[in-house]
């Protein structure tokens, strides 16, 4: 069987990509960062460590890599650790990749639709013109510039994806906030701005683009990964009312609001279609009632 390495395999796609890779009959072999190592396929691994890199790479012996392990969250408080992992990480990774003897079929860089910024392209293509409003952002156009020092060495195909969601997202991401308020039957919540609109995915459409992808292995390209549709917080708010059967009241956090705020990204997945096919896109009133319902479910099995 082929062997696929996931950087950040005990992430929250970490583990939706799993299953599809296990399902297309891969080994898969994975890095976790900060967690308890399961079995012999995962290994704990800093990304900052280039001899601990190298020497995993070198024992995996991967056919095709997925890189996920990255500092994900745009209000992370720690600058220095975005860049050190974002690029520093990302870059040890590749040099590991190009130092074996044996050439990986395909290589797959998660980038992130926050290098668009503030933009008035609607819908957003990958031929946008970049502009990054944060230290995330700026870290992952970084970290796309380098990885082009490694192209004529290696297969490498970058995604960027835009929001996406599903059960198990951590409850610092907007989306598992609110369906988490709505959960526990909250009347109130704090938001930042309601205004905003974000091109939002299911995480299990994104895991399959990304297989996908991996087994086209289209080398020096680029793709947006999304729906194509977006939606302001009202309108996911009044989606979450429909499903929880109540209405939350809404009051406006001056702490919530970032400096800078893109106000709207909505994506272009007409050139990951040509690639893959079809996305078998799952819409977001599905997803938002898969995670509301699998919340509430858990909740009845604690007690």
């Amino acid at each position: 069987m082929k062997r696929a390495l996931v950087t950040g395999l005990g992430s929250f796609t970490g583990r939706y990509l799993a299953t599809e890779l296990e399902s297309a009959s891969y080994d898969v072999y994975g890095t976790v960062y900060g967690t308890e190592v399961r079995g012999d396929r995962e290994s704990s691994l800093d990304l900052w460590d280039r001899d601990a890199v190298r020497e995993l790479v070198l024992k995996v012996s991967p056919d095709v890599v997925v890189h996920l392990a990255a500092i994900s969250f745009v209000a992370h408080g720690d600058v220095a650790e975005i860049y050190r992992t974002n690029i520093l990480g990302t870059r040890n990774l590749l040099e590991a990749l190009a130092l074996c003897d044996k050439k990986p079929e395909a290589i797959l860089l998660a980038s992130s639709a926050n290098i668009y910024g503030q933009t008035t392209a609607d819908p957003i293509v990958e031929t946008t013109l970049f502009n990054p409003l944060n230290d995330y952002a700026v870290s992952k156009l970084a970290m796309e510039q380098m990885a082009r020092l490694w192209m004529d060495k290696l297969p490498i195909t970058i995604v960027r994806p835009f929001n996406y969601t599903g059960v198990g997202q951590p409850l610092n991401f907007l989306l598992s906030k609110i369906v988490d308020y709505y959960r526990r039957g909250e009347k109130d919540i704090e938001l930042g701005n309601l205004d905003v609109a974000r091109d939002f995915s299911d995480v299990r459409m994104v895991a399959r683009a990304y297989a996908k992808l991996l087994h086209l292995a289209p080398a020096g390209e680029v793709f947006n990964v999304c729906s194509g549709k977006s939606y302001t917080l009202q309108q996911i708010l009044a989606l979450m009312g429909e499903i929880a059967g109540y209405e939350i009241k809404v009051k406006v956090n001056p702490a919530f609001v970032r400096e800078n705020e893109v106000k709207s990204l909505r994506g272009s997945n007409a050139s990951l279609i040509e690639a893959i096919g079809s996305l078998e896109a799952i819409p977001l009133q599905e997803t938002l009632r898969w995670m509301y319902e699998e919340a509430m479910i858990d909740d009845a099995n604690r007690y």
